[in-house]
């Protein structure tokens, strides 16, 4: 199986893939509609990869580190105010391997698998230390196959684990961000209220509720619509070999209809980022983010 991170984005040779969020600040200070964001992996050159950001014409992000150095913080600090780019949230994830497909996926992503647990709570926390000392409000990741079964032992070892997370964050004055795909909605939605914690919320990855044949995010949003704070807004088909993922393909070819997306959004008062996020490497994935972004802005007028 191949193990690879697929959340490297936008890196200096425009490798691959945002959230955003709606709520966290002030009433007054809100935007009244939505607005498009994009994924980066700032890897190490933070300035480029916000530099191309900019250049995109979004203005906002969310980005993906396991650098926590102060010599990074500085530089996102930095050219983020330069550039006037909102970053919305934080992503990190490992150590370890993380393998996206449905075989080795349960075994080697986020907190439930017992082996890697420890380790990416601690992680986690880093990314949140990092995140309040940049005024990110959400920290984002995928915690991994939540099992269905709320009988099943490992899905209450995870609940300690999320809990342990979703407190700490509290702690930071950050919402907790579960990126969707790896368990029905229903299952989120009963992990979220068990653990019981006010911080927790959804990051809707509308294509990968497709990718992991877990749902239609249109569907979901009748399940897990009032918690959603963030979108990342790719399209995808629903899997045909049992042991992978479907297929990820550019906005408006696949399965999401963001047509009648968009304005069921906006019935439930969703005015945060759409944030683009196209998991391929090379020119092409730029094209992609420019066509995207057109055809996302059409819909959000």
């Amino acid at each position: 199986m191949k193990t690879f991170d697929r959340r490297n984005f936008l890196k200096v040779s425009a490798a691959a893939g945002a959230i955003g969020v709606m709520s966290g600040l002030p009433a007054a200070s809100a935007p009244k509609r939505m607005r498009i964001g994009v994924f980066l992996g700032v890897g190490k050159d933070p300035q480029m990869a916000l530099q191309k950001v900019h250049d995109l014409g979004i203005p906002t992000c969310q980005i993906s580190t396991r650098d926590f150095s102060d010599a990074t913080l500085g530089t996102i600090r930095d050219t983020s105010r330069k550039l006037n780019i909102e970053i919305t949230a934080l992503n990190t994830s490992g150590p370890g391997p993380q393998i996206y497909d449905f075989y080795q996926g349960p075994l080697t992503i986020g907190v439930v698998p017992a082996q890697y647990r420890r380790q990416r709570i601690e992680q986690i926390k880093k990314a949140s230390d990092f995140a309040r000392k940049l005024g990110i409000p959400a920290i984002h990741t995928h915690y991994g196959f939540i099992p269905e079964d709320p009988n099943n032992p490992v899905y209450k070892e995870t609940l300690v684990a999320l809990s342990e997370v979703a407190n700490y964050l509290k702690a930071n004055g950050q919402m907790m961000l579960y990126e969707t795909g790896q368990e029905t909605p229903i299952t989120l939605l009963r992990a979220i209220t068990d653990v019981g914690v006010d911080n927790q919320f959804v990051n809707l990855d509308v294509a990968n509720l497709i990718l992991y044949g877990k749902g239609h995010p249109l569907d979901a949003l009748d399940v897990i619509g009032k918690l959603v704070r963030g979108i990342h807004a790719k399209d995808g088909f629903f899997p045909t070999d049992p042991k992978k993922l479907g297929e990820e393909v550019p906005i408006g070819k696949g399965k999401v209809n963001f047509p009648k997306l968009i304005p069921r959004l906006k019935e439930l008062g969703y005015t945060g980022p759409l944030t683009i996020e196209r998991e391929i490497s090379g020119p092409r994935q730029i094209e992609d983010i420019q066509k995207s972004k057109l055809y996302l802005e059409k819909l959000i007028a």
